[in-house]
């Protein structure tokens, strides 16, 4: 490690882009279920509220659509708003105020207003927490105009996209996954910024793209090195924000590798892995020397039991194998 660099965990990543964001401006605020006198549900908030007091860190009732409305009033109004759902399974109780209203506003007013709305959301299965709490549901909202996604993977990017996010004019959802934040990071002090309009190559290589985003980022570097242990030079790429979504760095590494595996832990159907795989066929296909093959969650509801959950979630395991069929068939 850099002697420069800090080690941190990505909870406290976040937790410290909230904190700098609220120091920054007095108009930012937070709110959510739990994110007050409990600290977060995953301890993201902690300490904040005796910080910054009840005004600027408010718990809310479990009632996502009121309080997600509530959030986009006050964007509206002119205020910074960090409204955070506990998990994306239940931000579909807010799919109203989301994608009705947050998402068209600016469009339906011909611009006079603008929907400043930052949603912080936790994602992802690992934690045998049952299906109601474990989806991937982040490609969904990536479907929808109006909403910029993001999904940060790294420290650094943990760090960095809130203040990016709060600076948009537009709602911004940030996905966190859940088996992340106890995860630790090299956090590297000289950035002061990231982008967030565009994906990432976070190894490079020859052989395959292995293309992916959250959790799934750490199995495929995991599965690159085993790769490399066989001969096979994998290129990983963290896609990082979904919508916009920057089919142009793809393209790019396919167009080095020739080959290409999607790795994603929402489901198949209907994915941003078919996204991705439908832009390769549109604008990409005669860079390939074989099909496009795709990592992705079971389609069943994520179970509770740790074994099953497991088999339900895309493993490095599924990575490697897949990848070396492309590259060495037969």
């Amino acid at each position: 490690m850099n002697a420069e660099q800090v080690k941190m965990t990505y909870r406290e990543a976040c937790r410290q882009a909230i904190r700098e964001a609220l120091l920054a401006d007095p108009r930012c605020f937070v709110m959510g279920e739990d994110v007050g006198k409990y600290g977060g549900c995953y301890a993201v908030t902690k300490g904040l509220l005796e910080e910054f007091g009840p005004d600027r860190i408010r718990d809310t009732p479990l009632a996502e659509n009121g309080f997600t409305g509530a959030g986009i009033g006050a964007a509206v109004a002119g205020l910074r708003p960090i409204v955070e759902i506990m998990t994306c399974n239940f931000s579909l109780l807010a799919l109203d105020q989301i994608m009705n209203n947050a998402a068209t506003l600016s469009h339906m007013s011909g611009g006079q207003f603008a929907v400043p709305l930052v949603i912080r959301m936790a994602t992802g299965g690992g934690r045998q927490l049952a299906a109601q709490h474990s989806h991937s549901l982040e490609g969904w909202y990536a479907h929808i105009p109006g909403l910029k996604v993001l999904v940060p993977a790294t420290v650094d990017d943990a760090r960095h996209m809130l203040a990016a996010a709060l600076a948009d004019p537009n709602p911004v959802l940030i996905f966190e996954h859940v088996v992340l934040y106890n995860t630790e990071g090299e956090l590297d002090p000289a950035l002061t910024a990231v982008d967030i309009e565009h994906a990432k190559v976070r190894r490079p290589g020859r052989d395959v793209s292995l293309v992916t985003y959250g959790n799934s980022l750490p199995k495929c570097l995991a599965a690159a090195d085993a790769l490399a242990a066989e001969g096979i030079s994998a290129e990983v790429i963290d896609l990082r924000v979904l919508r916009p979504l920057d089919t142009a760095t793809v393209i790019g590494s396919v167009a080095r590798t020739h080959r290409c595996v999607i790795v994603d832990e929402g489901w198949r159907s209907g994915s941003i892995s078919a996204e991705i795989s439908a832009r390769l066929a549109e604008d990409a296909l005669y860079e390939l020397d074989a099909p496009v093959r795709r990592v992705c969650s079971r389609e069943v509801p994520v179970p509770y039991a740790a074994h099953m959950e497991e088999a339900a979630l895309p493993q490095v395991g599924d990575i490697v194998a897949v990848a070396r069929h492309l590259v060495k068939p037969g």
